[in-house]
């Protein structure tokens, strides 16, 4: 099935998004994406994020991918982090809501800006049962020691913004169950490298969803 072209609003701000179910008979887990730093040119249709989409729905997972307040078509203006955790908070009220999809097994990816915001939304939203970093930040570095949910991170070892050893470091002093993955050649833009990342960061959603 090809992606649905949708809406939905974020308080006052109706966002616009792309909505994707795979073949078969749902209700079905699903994936929400967020994308890279809006100011740097990050958007919903970031290369990254699509080889993420395209990995969770071979994997037989739906997935919504939307862009921030003030990026593309959406409304608003950037806030800083935080009006953009609301954004991802209301897409994930927009999929419990949705028929198709079973609110009960619901997860959040982020990639690079876009994982500060799936991390920070995951310690506060029951609805999500899992979430995955891709070249992760974590602020503040504490958020996620006592988040008990499944946890993956994703980095490349020629990182240019993420310190490998730094990263193991905190992620070691997170809670089961948790998962970090580093890629050896990858930078933070993962030239080459997506589709074979994307593929690990399904198989976790398949796992835990």
């Amino acid at each position: 099935m090809s992606a649905l072209k949708i809406n939905f609003k974020s308080g006052n701000l109706r966002l616009e998004g792309m909505l994707s179910f795979p073949q078969g008979k749902g209700p079905f887990p699903a994936l929400i994406v967020c994308h890279p730093h809006p100011l740097y040119g990050g958007n919903m249709d970031n290369y990254v994020v699509e080889a993420v989409c395209a990995q969770a729905e071979a994997q037989g997972l739906a997935w919504l991918k939307f862009n921030f307040r003030g990026v593309g078509l959406s409304e608003g203006n950037f806030a800083h982090g935080l009006g953009e955790k609301e954004d991802a908070r209301a897409a994930v009220m927009y999929l419990a809501n949705y028929e198709s999809i079973d609110a009960e097994r619901i997860g959040i990816c982020g990639y690079s800006f876009g994982s500060l915001v799936a991390f920070q939304l995951a310690t506060e939203e029951s609805k999500i049962k899992a979430v995955a970093g891709i070249s992760p930040f974590i602020e503040p570095p504490s958020l996620l020691i006592n988040c008990g949910k499944p946890k993956l991170f994703v980095c490349g070892m020629e990182d240019e913004f993420i310190d490998a050893d730094n990263l193991r470091a905190l992620v070691g002093k997170f809670p089961e169950p948790k998962e970090l993955i580093f890629f050896p050649k990858a930078n933070h833009f993962w030239s080459f490298h997506a589709d074979q990342m994307a593929h690990k960061v399904s198989e976790f959603f398949r796992k835990y969803l």
